[in-house]
């Protein structure tokens, strides 16, 4: 393996031990991603990303300390390191096998850590879905929390990049006029954020680590309608294992279209495509 010298140089720093080789590692969209093998036999995860906005790394820093806080809950990367520059995880080497029983440990696992709860809707800090921003102060109700922070923002942005028509940006807002309506009153959920599939990583050691946190406190249901969006293995059991965990609220199927508007407008806006004409699609179930 080729050893990066500037990439070598900043983990030592952070972490005061030597770094012994180094090697790319294929598949972010966002940050570039380096193994690091350390003196120690330890085997880390270092992700960098030049001219990172302000907070940047901080943010995925925090998200990934409030999920671990919580006892039993879903599995995330050992912190090993944080910098306005980047981030150092503890490796977490991945399988091949994607059993059922692993999908049912993490239906649990993630029940455990929505319960878990938060101080209100959003977090003491404003964080990044992907490179873009992430407003997350506080609202009144989770219907205007989810309009004003979520999906005004980003329909907004997908408007003037030009990743939405008129016409289905319309229709979203219409929706947005109806959430009062159309979401149920629960407490604050600690929330991943961003709990698609490629954050879910199916460990060695049969387990589901998350990576990649947007998180903030939300409607539980938030984080089941990204996993329901983009897939994921053996996705009945991990639902049907959360539901004896923490009991799902009647009709949560029937709202799972609802909230991936926000992940479909974000999407919009980060990759243009048929993303923005999909969350008009589904918005229209709701008027």
């Amino acid at each position: 393996m080729a050893r990066q010298p500037l990439v070598a140089r900043r983990a030592e720093e952070l972490l005061g031990a030597a770094v012994v080789a180094t090697s790319p590692v294929a598949g972010g969209d966002i940050a570039t991603a380096t193994r690091l093998r350390l003196s120690s036999g330890q085997t880390a995860l270092m992700k960098t990303l030049p001219h990172a906005p302000d907070g940047f790394f901080e943010a995925e820093a925090a998200g990934l300390r409030w999920l671990s806080e919580v006892e039993d809950g879903v599995p995330v990367p050992e912190l090993l390191a944080a910098a306005e520059d980047c981030v150092i995880l503890a490796w977490v080497e991945q399988g091949s096998k994607t059993p059922p029983e692993s999908a049912t440990t993490f239906g649990q696992q993630l029940a455990r850590t929505h319960a878990a709860g938060a101080d209100g809707w959003g977090l003491d800090h404003d964080g990044f879905i992907g490179r873009l921003p992430l407003p997350n102060r506080t609202a009144g109700s989770w219907a205007e929390f989810y309009a004003v922070r979520r999906l005004l923002p980003y329909l907004k942005l997908a408007r003037d990049r030009g990743a939405i028509t008129d016409g289905d940006a319309a229709v979203v807002e219409a929706v947005v006029g109806r959430l009062t309506e159309l979401v149920p009153e629960e407490p604050p959920a600690r929330l991943h954020g961003d709990l698609w599939n490629g954050n879910c990583l199916w460990g060695q050691d049969l387990a589901i680590h998350v990576i990649d946190p947007a998180a903030y406190g939300g409607h539980r249901e938030v984080d089941l309608a990204m996993l329901h969006l983009f897939g994921l293995t053996h996705l009945p059991r991990v639902v049907a294992a959360y539901d004896e965990v923490h009991p799902l609220t009647d009709g949560w199927e029937d709202r799972l279209g609802l909230y991936q508007l926000f992940p479909l407008l974000v999407h919009a806006c980060m990759f243009g495509g048929s993303y923005g004409a999909r969350a008009g699609a589904i918005a229209t179930r709701y008027i």
